[in-house]
């Protein structure tokens, strides 16, 4: 409804845009960084950050970086299943049968990744989303199964990713052998106002944007409604702009935010 009346081309804000087209925010850069310092170093690497921060998109960005000839991703949303869930999607994300027994799945996955990485030449490496909803059993499963040769060598790479407490049950104690293993940290913040004003003009022009569609006081509000979070500023755009097209605003202001504000529940 809002594209013809805006001249956009598509839908801004698209969650199948290309990583190539992402805005290069001065956190979304060092985030890349971190995780390219952990694809050269190998090992176990941490991204965090609040809901709507970018975390999936982030790992997405650099999954799709990954030369498909070299690393061979295996991706996981975490979900509420048991230990042995676990250990039989990394299985199968390996391309192994899982086998029965805990042990004999644990040994299992670990042939299957040496094997991978010594006769195949090819780094798995592991994307563990939601890492929050991980049972305790889950945690302390990590640091022995990708313990190799008595932690001499990382034929692997392991993302775990998750909301900001999940760093804080990484320091209690008896996650301390995982924690201590931890090679890269990085935690995604929000866009400052500057930031918030670009990212939204970024993807206007992405859609096809001719001609400034926001005022000045309505780029302010958003970035005051949404706190720098992207997945809130997408919705308040959004939603900004069906309420513009409706009331036929060729610019929209801050009372039209206001409007998506309130219709947003923000």
């Amino acid at each position: 409804m809002y594209k013809p009346f805006y001249s956009l081309a598509k839908e801004p804000f698209s969650k199948d845009m290309r990583p190539t087209d992402a805005f290069p925010s001065k956190g979304y850069r060092e985030a890349l960084n971190g995780l390219e310092y952990l694809q050269k170093s190998k090992g176990i690497g941490l991204v965090i950050g609040d809901p709507g921060a970018g975390k999936t998109f982030t790992l997405r960005s650099f999954k799709d970086s990954l030369n498909p000839a070299l690393y061979h991703v295996i991706y996981f949303p975490l979900s509420t299943g048991g230990v042995m869930d676990f250990y039989r999607g990394l299985a199968y994300g390996l391309g192994e049968e899982p086998k029965f027994r805990k042990v004999d799945l644990f040994r299992q996955i670990q042939q299957g990744i040496e094997r991978m990485n010594r006769e195949r030449k090819v780094t798995p490496v592991f994307i563990l989303d939601e890492m929050h909803m991980a049972k305790d059993a889950f945690l302390q499963d990590l640091a022995i199964l990708f313990n190799f040769h008595m932690d001499s060598s990382n034929p692997f790479i392991l993302i775990i990713a998750g909301l900001p407490h999940l760093k804080t049950r990484l320091n209690l104690n008896h996650h301390r052998p995982l924690s201590q293993r931890i090679v890269m940290r990085y935690q995604l913040q929000p866009l400052d106002k500057d930031d918030v004003h670009s990212y939204v003009e970024h993807h206007l022009k992405l859609a096809g944007a001719k001609m400034p569609i926001f005022t000045a006081s309505a780029l302010e509000a958003i970035a005051l409604r949404s706190q720098g979070w992207p997945r809130v500023i997408n919705t308040l755009t959004i939603n900004s702009l069906l309420y513009g097209a409706q009331l036929k605003k060729e610019q929209i202001d801050d009372e039209i935010v206001q409007m998506a504000v309130e219709e947003s529940g923000l």
